[in-house]
């Protein structure tokens, strides 16, 4: 059988991999120049960066890929482990260095709380029951294409507290805000608001200490290009600067796209663009439904900083955060503004691999959380300003002596740019917001609910965003798609 797959992102690969090596003939169509999708790699000048993701957890979903195409996955890239995984600054310049170790982080915590830091045990066996029921029994790669597959995990996830909000999970356990934070933090990663994300997603803490933290030497284009040789040498098709202009349907059923005015025909065709744009651009007008009206995620501006020196302040992974943290996020996913402070996250990769900046110099990407293109916030006039605002904060408050005159590279990347280099919905980063009644079942499904023979995956279906989510969102359709072909 033949598969078109539309998008080449993380998710895009690993089910192009895993159907080939099924015995699917599978054609991957990028409309880019390079695989990758939010992982496409920025270069300039001799400063290398990772415009998507910057982290790898939860290392043995990416051996199962692999291993599906005979390889493991410490023979393809060269991973390093981080220890700390963060540094979080918080308001008063105190920090903590968050990592694996039990025993250092409750040392950490009793500066701040003893109480606290007698209830990490509490905490994290907590998590780790929500990872159980995740990972290890294998929810997160089980599709939710019907009410009854998600009524059957309601009273499981009900136990667990799987559904409070994250923050609200974690306050039963902490009182110190640093705590709070510390350990609520994870759904921004993805995405969300932690005081509306549900506590499914506090199986993270567990997965990243039991797991770690691991960055691939290179940068993650350095697993884009392991996915894409592994795919390739199963003898997969990748068609580049190949953009799909229409997803064909003939009888209700998806029977190929059209690239450049050309049909490509195929016994189906999964989609890992953007779950609206493939819905209301690629879907013939006479066939396409109006896709339910989601909530999407916040979007980002970024700076990609390629900087003459280096600062010690700064970690491989550097957290600094606001006074505010419910305020915050408010005005960023509720008010729709543009606030007066901020909570960065910093990536210096510099920090463990200095092939990524000349010598002695440094890589700074620099990640603001936004609103979306629901805001009224005009970027067009608002991306010089404010970059310079997160400039002025980063060497005036926090304390990167001469930032400014260090730089040597300087580009920003906003909303807008989310929206027309990946047709992302509002420009949001992250797809359709992980929230209680966007989780499971009530997210988009891995199969369209009208359309034979067209499936989706990526950030926006089951189980959602992040590397470990997409990843597993390619376990989910791989599945359906064997049960509807008889494959299985």
């Amino acid at each position: 059988m033949k598969a078109i797959i539309i998008g080449s992102g993380f998710g895009g690969l690993a089910l192009a991999i895993r159907l080939q090596a099924r015995g699917f003939e599978v054609a991957l169509f990028e409309k880019n120049g390079n695989t990758g999708g939010h992982a496409t790699p920025l270069e300039r000048d001799g400063y290398c960066f990772d415009m998507g993701p910057s982290l790898i957890t939860a290392n043995e979903i990416l051996e199962r890929i692999f291993a599906a195409a005979g390889r493991r996955l410490s023979d393809v890239v060269d991973l390093v482990p981080l220890d700390p995984y963060y540094r979080i600054y918080f308001h008063d310049k105190s920090y903590i260095d968050y990592n694996g170790d039990g025993e250092g982080m409750k040392r950490q915590m009793a500066q701040f709380s003893p109480r606290d830091a007698g209830r990490y045990d509490r905490y994290m066996a907590a998590s780790r029951r929500i990872y159980d029921a995740v990972i290890t029994e294998g929810l997160g790669s089980t599709p939710f294409t019907s009410l009854k597959t998600m009524a059957a995990f309601v009273p499981r996830a009900l136990k667990l507290g799987a559904v409070l909000p994250s923050y609200t999970f974690v306050s039963r356990y902490f009182r110190d805000p640093r705590h709070r934070f510390t350990y609520s933090f994870h759904p921004l990663f993805i995405g969300g608001n932690p005081f509306r994300a549900p506590a499914v997603y506090q199986m993270i803490p567990y997965l990243e200490k039991e797991m770690g933290v691991w960055y691939t030497r290179g940068g993650m284009n350095s697993l884009v290009a392991a996915l894409e040789t592994a795919f390739r040498d199963l003898g997969g098709e990748v068609r580049l600067n190949a953009e799909v202009e229409q997803i064909v349907i003939e009888d209700g059923t998806a029977c190929g796209v059209r690239s450049a005015g050309e049909l490509h025909r195929a016994d189906l065709v999964v989609s890992n663009a953007d779950y609206v744009h493939t819905i209301t651009d690629l879907i013939e007008p006479q066939t396409k439904r109006r896709p339910r009206n989601y909530d999407y995620s916040m979007s980002a501006f970024l700076l990609y900083l390629g900087l003459s020196r280096k600062y010690s302040q700064l970690l491989h992974h550097t957290l600094i955060l606001s006074p505010r943290y419910r305020g915050l996020i408010r005005d960023i996913f509720d008010r729709r503004v543009l606030p007066d402070d901020f909570s960065l996250y910093l990536h210096t990769p510099t920090r463990t691999d200095p092939s990524m900046a000349p010598p002695e110099c440094e890589s700074l990407t620099v990640l603001a959380p936004v609103a979306n293109l629901g805001a009224d916030i005009n970027w067009e006039e608002m991306a010089d300003p404010f970059s310079e605002r997160l400039l002025a904060f980063l060497e005036d408050d926090f304390g990167l002596d001469d930032l400014r005159a260090s730089i040597q590279v300087k580009i920003p990347f906003t909303p807008l740019d989310f929206r027309s280099k990946a047709n992302a919905h509002l420009g949001s980063a992250w797809g359709v917001e992980p929230r209680l009644t966007q989780t499971g079942y009530f997210r988009p499904h891995n199969r369209s609910r009208d359309i034979k023979g067209l499936y989706f995956v990526g950030t926006s279906t089951h189980p959602g965003a992040g590397l470990p989510g997409v990843m597993l969102s390619a376990e989910t359709t791989e599945r359906v798609i064997l049960d509807d072909t008889g494959k299985s």
